[in-house]
């Protein structure tokens, strides 16, 4: 690191990248430039300029990337059914690509020699950014000061903050650690640490508690095309839009609230609260939607690799080759997956309640239970025969 003298950070302003900011130029004496990737974060990103500034910074860039990420992060992810361990929607790990994308962007057109990160030695995140910073600019080194420094934890972070005079968001009523985007509302620490625990007050933002949403259902109709929602209740919207005003619908109707524990990809498990109600609206009406534009076999053969996409977006593998192989199968795929879905928002619930498509395989007077000319029931006998054949020469021996 001894030729590195200008450094692009990831900057959010938090307690983290505040420190980080501050301790790379005492540690390097070298130029810092950061980068804050404007992903929808709202109010989080207000002073943060003047506070890069005041911090050390060179210059602070602060790029609206919101309608990028939706587009082409998100929607593609999306498309595939993308759930980490069945129940994560992964609205933290899609976009630390992105926000590596654009910090080796600036990294190129500064001359910097390094980029920087606040992700700790135990977590993912570090992982995303550093394999991402590989695949895009390989000649880029990465200074990460959590595996570098001698701080043991956010208590030393607080009493460096406060001896640099950098001003710290953490409160005891408040302690977690917590990643907004678009997509998402994360929460970590404090309570949480202990599994058992309910999560506190606090830890909703995004989702009204379930008992306190309105007692009446609310309706709303979802277009697709090609797998992506374009429009919302007959009124056409960019991808970033749609997912915000999901976002306030189901907030307001407390959808998309998951806590679980998971298992990191440096091999320990976490807990983590996660809100999510724009893109979990969008994910089970898009599910359904499949349900009747897909054939059966493209779906089960997409089905079994939802996992495997899942963990290549969580262990920050998004641009590897084999992620984008499997995009272009997910996309084939969702040639047909056209149409709209009528949703019932209640009580913490998102549920698909009519779907009609041009491209629909389904086939009423194939499934009706009443009298019918196109269906032999009795073709079925030959059909059981055959699939039994093998069960029925395995009991035998």
């Amino acid at each position: 690191m001894k030729n590195v003298k200008k450094v692009v950070l990831a900057y959010s302003g938090g307690l983290d990248t505040s420190v980080i900011l501050k301790w790379i130029k005492k540690t390097y004496a070298c130029e810092v430039i950061t980068m804050t990737a404007d992903l929808g974060q709202e109010e989080e990103l207000d002073g943060l300029e003047a506070k890069a500034l005041k911090t050390g910074a060179s210059k602070a860039y602060i790029d609206d990337l919101r309608e990028e990420f939706a587009r082409d992060f998100v929607f593609p992810m999306l498309r595939a059914g993308a759930v980490y361990e069945g129940r994560y929607l992964l609205g933290t790990s899609i976009a630390r690509p992105l926000i590596a994308k654009r910090m080796v962007e600036i990294a190129l057109k500064e001359g910097a020699q390094a980029v920087a990160h606040g992700a700790t030695g135990k977590g993912n995140d570090q992982v995303r950014f550093e394999l991402a910073t590989m695949a895009l600019a390989p000649e880029l080194k990465t200074i990460a000061p959590w595996r570098e420094w001698d701080f043991k934890g956010r208590a030393d972070l607080v009493a460096f903050a406060k001896k640099n005079g950098i001003p710290v968001p953490v409160t005891k009523e408040k302690p977690y650690s917590c990643d907004r985007n678009l997509m998402h509302l994360s929460f970590e620490g404090g309570e949480l640490e202990d599994p058992w625990n309910e999560p506190g007050p606090h830890s909703y933002q995004l989702c009204c508690p379930p008992e306190k949403a309105p007692g009446e259902a609310q309706y709303i109709e979802i277009k697709f095309e090609k797998g992506n929602a374009v429009a919302l209740n007959g009124k056409r919207m960019s991808p970033a839009k749609i997912i915000r005003e999901l976002n306030q619908l189901g907030g307001k109707h407390g959808v998309g609230r998951l806590d679980m524990v998971e298992n990191r990809f440096v091999g320990m498990k976490s807990r983590g609260v996660y809100e999510t109600p724009g893109c979990t609206i969008i994910h089970g009406a898009h599910r359904d939607l499949e349900g009747i534009t897909l054939d059966r076999e493209v779906m089960h053969l997409r089905d079994s690799l939802i996992g495997r996409y899942a963990e290549m977006v969580y262990y920050g593998f998004w641009f590897a080759p084999e992620r984008e192989a499997l995009q272009a199968l997910v996309d084939k795929s969702q040639e047909r997956v056209n149409g709209m879905v009528r949703v019932k928002l209640y009580k913490g619930q998102a549920v698909p309640v009519g779907r009609k498509s041009p491209n629909s395989l389904y086939n009423a007077n194939l499934a009706t239970f009443e009298k019918d000319s196109v269906y032999d029931q009795s073709d079925a006998t030959g059909f059981i025969r055959l699939q039994g054949l093998r069960l029925r020469g395995y009991k035998k021996i």
